[in-house]
């Protein structure tokens, strides 16, 4: 029997993505954002408010990359999280990570993550339906380890998912079934 409990703002699993820009000094930032997905195979969508930093850095810039966290890299992801561009200038610095500007859009490709979407600006939504920023895939690059007959292995990933019920980051891995293949059993 199910147990009501108190409804939080999300939907476990959470994808922890990380998504940087340039600042207007040229500096880079980075935040850890949960609340973002695929509108359509070419197109991102973050629910973002135009309080962080980065939004306003994608409304500038007009580009930003959207990467997947992973379990080597968890310390700085989370403190991508708890450290606002707004207050903290050397944010990006203090991780210790690296980056490589994109030659499509003008932001940071973030070398130490595994996966990489480079975007264009869009849109901002900002209407009580909107979903907040809008961007066109323009390339997803990933690194070779991470590719097994040209496709991503996701289990060598160790991509990491967000719990909003506990505050938990998991590891995402273990294959357990066949899309679009294991349900025709009931057909």
């Amino acid at each position: 029997m199910k147990q009501e409990i108190k409804t939080t703002e999300a939907i476990f699993p959470m994808p922890v993505l990380m998504i940087s820009t340039f600042n207007e000094d040229g500096s880079v930032d980075v935040m850890n954002a949960a609340w973002g997905t695929m509108l359509e195979r070419d197109r991102v969508a973050l629910n973002l408010t135009e309080t962080h930093k980065t939004v306003q850095n994608i409304k500038a810039r007009k580009g930003f990359v959207v990467h997947i966290a992973d379990v080597k890299h968890i310390v700085e992801a989370d403190y991508f999280g708890i450290a606002s561009g707004n207050t903290e200038k050397e944010k990006f610095a203090k991780s210790g990570m690296t980056y490589t500007k994109s030659d499509l859009v003008d932001a940071p490709v973030i070398n130490e993550f595994p996966i990489a979407m480079e975007c264009e600006f869009i849109e901002y939504q900002s209407d009580d339906t909107g979903l907040g920023v809008i961007g066109k895939v323009l390339r997803t690059s990933v690194e070779e380890a991470n590719l097994k007959d040209g496709k991503v292995d996701v289990d060598s990933l160790e991509a990491i998912a967000f719990d909003p019920y506990t505050h938990g980051y998991y590891k995402v891995g273990g294959r357990v079934g066949e899309a679009f293949k294991d349900g025709a059993k009931l057909k």
